[in-house]
């Protein structure tokens, strides 16, 4: 707190100094513009927000609605930002005081905007950072208290946005576990549309923060005008789409503030979380590209490197092994060609060792029954075999039955006078108390440090939060559970990255439980769904797609559905794929062609890794999905078709491509074919030129049997 308000200060002394006397604020990336206007009334307004214009056009915009609307004054409407100051007082009013660019570096710069209200000591000031090719801009918001007793904040949302449109159209993203990301598209309407949170540690769980709306008409992959907007935040959150009587649409994003009415102290900054959103005039295939370039680049941790290709003990031996069974295991995934194992739930626990979920969460040391050698054996035997080695952790997490729980009861999150409650046989740990935060730290510290050869973490998180009272900050400051311990999971992954920067972490919530970039700024992937049926996984990873680049998105192989090893490998690899699965059950055959498709993904795998995604065909639309990832110099392309539950009614006619360069010519291979098989596409190893492929397309769907796959590469000829 003391380094933001040092901070704080030295950018007000630099606001007061370079104080501008513009009336108009212009943030602008490559292709968009945000104009905001300074009013007689000394209010911001937004004047324009869309397609860059020329220079001399933006003196023709000319007022608009307030930036950020408070409430207590004579704003109707659902407010940014809502204070009670210590006399009672409802009420905000924000003026302009000063402007500044505070910083920049590479093609991202930020612009600070400080308001003060005239009759307090009270100050917001609103946050632009603008990067420049990926056409992304990055909002949020530093609310001060400089009175002298605390001021109430009741709403203080991150982001306000206006709209200006004949009609407008939501797309959201919903579900449950083993069935993410859902995707809805709807016509918003007079009122308030509101998507939101309340469930603290998985608060994706039933509702992803992320969405598009389109302005006039429904937006195709290629054509309309929307924005997509996402919260960088990994607790709860709350969007208000709200259309008024002149058919005007304001979205607020932001920390939702159920439950979490905040005390701002004297001299105390309360810093919104970053919303980040992206204009497109293309549809929302070129919105996607862009939120995947800002992720690689700015949003992911390592975001441009390469990924691991891992094989998971879980669905062979579940929690029952012992280090004879897991050596060999260390084997089959040398077999596959796969880079790491990955041990799995089961390992740790003494007193009450982990044989099931209902023991040992909370107690990490090694099972002495299962693993006597401990984890610096496997670690061993694994570089022996070729292999790095990974593990599982549930860190913030606590089971009854456990030494944890026995001594440290003040170190969960349980209502005083009230039973326990639990999900999947477990409680959460009150992150907010330092201790425990020391605790969970010390957890990763410790393992690394006596075995520094792990080279992976599966950081898991299985329930969400209910009955939910923090010993730590008592009866006072209740209010502040869910914010606080959103801030303190960031304190200990700050300081674990201080400490391991280059660490492989995969974040995990019992599937898509968390899923933002909140998050993903300390970790290098995400496990999209519990559910890896491949039919289901299409659609997941197809939704998830829209605003995830493929490299953060685990797709694992394994025994879950009926399709054969080719269609679930397929699948996997427009992911970052992995493995799963019983692979000693496989038939010569089957274990021949994965370790030909491991060989095959890593050597394509940086096109789909890091080129850019058009999504072709819709599953929403089609009774099958194809998509495809091209390089950036338009080289290569690797092409996924996807037959669903197709039947001898459906006729699929020619796919025309997009992204590559027409006045080149392509050569299109099939690959990733099962053995004894050959390509059935007419076209298969032709050439044709990228304004044939564009124009006219491929015909991909020889036949239409169901749960049948094709991988195509398209190489740029000399």
């Amino acid at each position: 707190m003391k380094k933001c308000i040092c901070t704080l200060f030295c950018t007000l002394l630099v606001f007061l100094v370079n104080a501008q006397s513009d009336r108009q604020i212009l943030l602008e990336t490559k292709n968009t513009a945000l104009l905001l206007s300074i009013g007689a009334n000394q209010r911001v307004t937004q004047s324009y927000f869309g397609k860059k214009l020329q220079p001399a056009d933006y003196a023709l915009l000319k007022g608009g609605r307030e930036v950020y609307l408070t409430a207590g004054m004579e704003n109707q409407n659902e407010p940014a930002i809502r204070v009670v100051h210590a006399d009672g007082n409802p009420s905000l009013e924000l003026q302009y005081v000063a402007h500044k660019t505070i910083s920049s570096g590479g093609d991202s710069s930020t612009t600070g905007i400080l308001l003060r209200d005239p009759q307090y000591p009270f100050e917001v000031t609103l946050y632009y950072t603008l990067y420049y090719n990926e056409d992304v801009i990055k909002a949020w918001t530093e609310i001060r208290n400089n009175e002298k007793k605390p001021v109430q904040l009741t709403a203080y949302a991150s982001s306000l946005l206006h709209f200006n449109a004949n009609a407008y159209w939501l797309t959201q993203f919903h579900g449950d576990w083993a069935r993410e990301m859902n995707m809805v598209e709807e016509p918003l309407s007079n009122g308030i549309k509101t998507l939101e949170s309340k469930l603290g540690t998985r608060s994706n769980f039933y509702q992803t923060q992320v969405f598009f709306v389109s302005l006039d008409k429904p937006s195709t992959e290629t054509d309309g005008e929307l924005v997509a907007g996402t919260l960088n935040w990994t607790g709860n959150f709350r969007y208000s789409f709200e259309i008024d009587q002149r058919n005007g649409l304001r979205v607020l994003s932001g920390i939702n503030p159920f439950a979490s009415e905040y005390a701002l102290q004297p001299a105390e900054t309360f810093t919104t979380p970053a919303f980040l959103f992206t204009w497109s005039g293309n549809g929302k295939g070129l919105a996607s590209r862009n939120l995947h370039n800002w992720a690689r680049n700015y949003g992911v941790m390592d975001g441009n490197d390469n990924r691991m290709v891992l094989l998971n003990n879980w669905e062979a031996t579940d929690v029952r092994f012992n280090e004879n069974r897991l050596v060999e295991l260390f084997g089959e995934a040398k077999k596959l060609g796969a880079d790491l194992f990955l041990l799995d739930d089961g390992w740790f626990g003494n007193k009450y060792p982990r044989n099931d979920d209902k023991n040992g969460l909370g107690d990490w040391q090694e099972d002495k029954a299962k693993l006597p050698s401990g984890l610096g054996y496997l670690v061993k035997e694994a570089e022996k075999q070729g292999v790095k080695f990974g593990i599982w952790l549930e860190p913030e997490m606590v089971n009854p039955k456990s030494e944890l729980y026995e001594q440290h009861p003040d170190w969960i999150l349980k209502l005083p006078n009230r039973p326990e409650n639990y999900g999947r046989n477990q409680l959460v740990l009150d992150l907010t108390n330092p201790k425990v935060q020391d605790f969970v730290f010390s957890i990763v510290d410790n393992m690394l440090t006596k075995t520094p050869g792990i080279a992976f973490i599966k950081w898991d998180c299985n329930r969400s939060m209910t009955n939910a009272w923090s010993p730590y900050l008592g009866s006072s400051r209740q209010s502040q559970l869910y914010i606080e311990y959103t801030r303190s999971f960031y304190k200990v992954m700050d300081r674990i990255r201080a400490k391991y920067p280059t660490l492989p972490i995969m974040l995990c919530s019992g599937g898509g439980g968390r899923t933002d970039y909140g998050a993903l700024k300390y970790f290098t992937e995400f496990w999209p769904s519990d559910n890896t049926d491949p039919l289901s996984r299409i659609y997941i990873q197809w939704g998830y797609s829209y605003f995830f680049p493929a490299n953060t998105m685990a797709a694992h192989i394994t025994g879950m559905g009926k399709q054969s090893l080719k269609y679930k490998t397929d699948v996997a690899m427009m992911g970052r794929m992995g493995y799963d699965i019983r692979t000693n059950n496989f038939t010569p055959q089957e274990l021949q062609f994965s370790e030909e498709a491991v060989k095959t993904y890593k050597r394509i795998s940086p096109v789909i890794w890091r080129g850019d995604l058009y999504r072709l065909v819709s599953p929403y639309e089609n009774n099958r999905a194809v998509l495809m990832y091209v390089s950036k110099d338009q080289n290569q392309a690797i092409l996924f078709n996807y037959h669903l539950n197709s039947t001898r009614s459906d006729v699929f006619g020619k796919v025309r491509l997009q992204g590559l360069d027409p006045k080149k010519k392509y050569r299109i291979r099939e690959i990733n074919l099962f053995p004894g098989t050959t390509s059935a596409m007419a076209d298969h190893d032709k050439v044709f030129s990228g304004e044939y492929l564009l124009q006219a397309g491929l015909n991909l769907s020889v036949r239409t049997t169901p749960l049948t796959s094709n991988v195509y590469e398209l190489t740029a000829e000399p």
